[in-house]
């Protein structure tokens, strides 16, 4: 007796079983003909000179000559949020956004077809809320970047036990206190990434199976520690280079700040370009990155 799977179909109540899983029929619906599509495109990968390799250009990302196209494998950053910090520019939400997508066009063009972008982005104020991630998403989506998926961050374990300011113990005005960011995921023309020169992956079993679930439990790091007013954990570049990458490959961070995408790079075997336009921040992570 043939005692084969059977491959599964896409219902109209979807299904459990998901070997041999024809989804053609669900793709090919209207539902996805207003959004990015895969392309058929050769996988190009351009070498970028030596020399600024493992380098941090104190200067704006939105022109990063100094890379040529198709030629980074992962992007992982956190944007500033244009919120009075330091290093933030005053612009209204329409210059900021216009910013933002004059840099994500720019890391469009030095990915290689299949490369990623993780984007870690918290959303801002309360009177009334922004739902940045949302409009990242938008401006990612025109750009033509695929979107993969979207990670929360759960930062519980580090929130504290105070309260967000609205009323207490009362209807009148309770205001919800953000204990998590996104980690948004998209990728250029392709959803899978060719590997012609057979590097090597290094991600664990264990770190696999964790780090493909769409929550991820980490607790945040003490700006005043890291002394970089808005730093991410180290933990979270880390496991989207493990991911997304192989042995070898170069990761873009064109808002380094203090140096945490660089660190996890140079900690797992990968190369490292980052932009910053604070001379003093440049130093910090240079600093940190020798340590």
């Amino acid at each position: 007796m043939d005692r084969r799977r059977k491959g599964t179909k896409t219902s109209r109540f979807g299904v459990s079983e998901r070997v041999n899983h024809d989804s053609s029929e669900f793709y090919a619906s209207r539902l996805y003909e207003d959004f990015p599509t895969e392309k058929r495109v050769k996988y190009v990968e351009n070498r970028i000179p030596k020399e600024y390799l493992n380098t941090i250009f104190c200067k704006s990302s939105e022109n990063m000559e100094e890379l040529p196209d198709n030629s980074i494998h992962l992007m992982v950053t956190s944007p500033p949020y244009n919120v009075g910090k330091e290093y933030d520019k005053n612009l209204s939400f329409s210059e900021y956004r216009s910013f933002l997508r004059r840099v994500w066009r720019e890391v469009h063009r030095v990915l290689v077809p299949g490369g990623r972008v993780c984007i870690n982005v918290a959303n801002l104020g309360r009177k009334p809320y922004i739902p940045l991630h949302a409009f990242i998403i938008q401006d990612m989506l025109e750009i033509g970047f695929l979107m993969r998926g979207e990670i929360i961050w759960d930062k519980g374990t580090s929130a504290g036990s105070s309260t967000a300011w609205g009323s207490w113990m009362s209807a009148k005005n309770p205001t919800l206190r953000d204990t998590h960011e996104y980690i948004l995921v998209f990728s250029k023309d392709t959803f899978g990434r060719e590997n012609p020169y057979n590097r090597e992956s290094t991600i664990s079993r264990e770190e696999f199976l964790e780090f493909t679930k769409s929550v991820w439990r980490f607790p945040a790091v003490s700006a005043k520690k890291i002394g970089h007013p808005a730093p991410f954990p180290e933990e979270l570049p880390y496991r989207c280079i493990q991911l997304y990458t192989f042995k070898g490959e170069i990761v873009l961070d064109p808002f380094m700040g203090s140096g945490q995408t660089a660190i996890a790079a140079m900690k797992t075997g990968r190369y490292y370009v980052g932009y910053e336009i604070s001379r003093e921040y440049v130093d910090l992570a240079n600093r940190r990155i020798q340590v």
